[in-house]
């Protein structure tokens, strides 16, 4: 019982930030009806659901957007969801006619959810593009890095899965409380490049100031700072350090024994780039589990660099169960917390079209008018 129970969601098929947002919205306990093309079903065993973990938590039915008969099927659908969301490109919903003008003329109560990379206007909007490309028009991806090299794409996390899908999912929380007030449903327009700019406001508020340089790497939170950083151990593998404040700092000092007084120059921006050196050369003395006996229980900011086979088996995220198993694969749990209405993973991934008779059962359709959706090829 999350506490988004009671809420239903049409989610047209898409990839990425959409896929995660619903991901979200099902694991709060929103009832998410996944419409697939009726050309990705390929059947499947129901005791083995697909890998991809993005999808799970709802039920799945395959549908022909191109045709007449599955455009109704989903408008259907529409009338009686809370909202619905998709991830075409500017004008693709409203040429196949499940566009937000048609389904809020149905359901005007519908909170309607649109996830573009660009968004729905501006010179990029009909242009094709991924999360790398959103960052970077952003002023994201510039920052990323280390001085003197290239900018690292920081996986697909800011854009498409921060910047994109918890904004998606964020926006379209924010209009269902607000429709209920008001009766009125609305279009949350929520384009990656917007996310990742929003991502990137405390920076933006340092650009210009003594406290942030353009130059990459060179920045407190950037690499740039030694008491900021990732280190390699004597096993090839790696820790992170990051004592800020000046108790932390001393502190890390003090299990170091680093007592030179050019240790004192926490905040000199010119002793960066020898002191990174020096304790990169300290760390490089133990292995990843000496340092994790040494600083873990500290106040040195110290946490082991995990990797995903290794994170679910660590003894706080065990003891928090940030992760658990579901139909075999080990996934992460969802975020965040709820003390009284928790949310849960309540069922794996679909296969496509998996539940396409009980969706059209609970919508009213009989036996025969299913039979007949899909011998048109309507419904798959």
């Amino acid at each position: 019982m999350g506490p988004l129970t009671g809420i239903r969601v049409i989610e047209i098929a898409g990839i990425g930030p959409g896929p995660f947002c619903a991901m979200m919205l099902a694991d709060m306990g929103a009832d998410v009806i996944r419409v697939d093309r009726a050309g990705a079903v390929r059947g499947g065993d129901p005791s083995e659901p697909p890998r991809d973990l993005l999808n799970r938590g709802r039920r799945s039915i395959g549908v022909d957007l191109k045709s007449s008969d599955g455009v109704d099927l989903v408008m259907t659908l529409a009338s009686g969801a809370d909202a619905m969301l998709e991830g075409f490109r500017p004008g693709v919903a409203e040429r196949l006619g499940i566009g937000p003008d048609d389904c809020l003329e149905l359901n005007p109560r519908l909170v309607y959810g649109r996830m573009t990379g660009w968004g729905q206007e501006g010179p990029y909007a009909s242009s094709a593009g991924h999360d790398l490309n959103y960052i970077a028009l952003a002023g994201a991806l510039h920052s990323i890095g280390r001085a003197g090299e290239a900018p690292v794409p920081p996986l697909n996390l800011v854009g498409d899965f921060g910047g994109g899908g918890m904004y998606l999912a964020f926006g379209m929380v924010c209009a269902l409380l607000e429709a209920r007030t008001s009766g009125q449903g609305q279009v949350v327009d929520a384009a990656m490049v917007d996310g990742a700019a929003s991502l990137m406001t405390a920076f933006f508020g340092l650009a210009g100031t003594p406290f942030w340089s353009e130059e990459r790497g060179t920045n407190m939170l950037d690499t740039g700072a030694h008491f900021y950083n990732v280190y390699e151990t004597a096993d090839s593998k790696f820790i992170t350090l990051g004592p800020l404040e000046p108790q932390f700092y001393a502190e890390l000092r003090q299990r170091l024994g680093l007592d030179g007084s050019e240790w004192d120059q926490q905040m000199d921006r010119a002793a960066w780039p020898d002191l990174k050196k020096k304790l990169a050369a300290v760390i490089a003395q133990r292995t990843r589990d000496e340092w994790c006996e040494l600083f873990e229980g500290s106040d040195c900011c110290f946490a082991p660099v995990l990797s995903l086979t290794e994170a679910p088996d660590h003894p706080h995220n065990a003891a928090r169960d940030t992760f658990g198993e579901v139909a075999g694969t080990v996934q992460p749990n969802p975020a965040p917390r709820f003390s009284r209405t928790p949310g849960s993973i309540r069922r794996p991934p679909p296969h496509a079209g998996q539940h396409t008779d009980e969706i059209l059962l609970e919508a009213g359709l009989d036996s025969d008018a299913i039979a007949s959706l899909r011998a048109s090829g309507a419904v798959a």
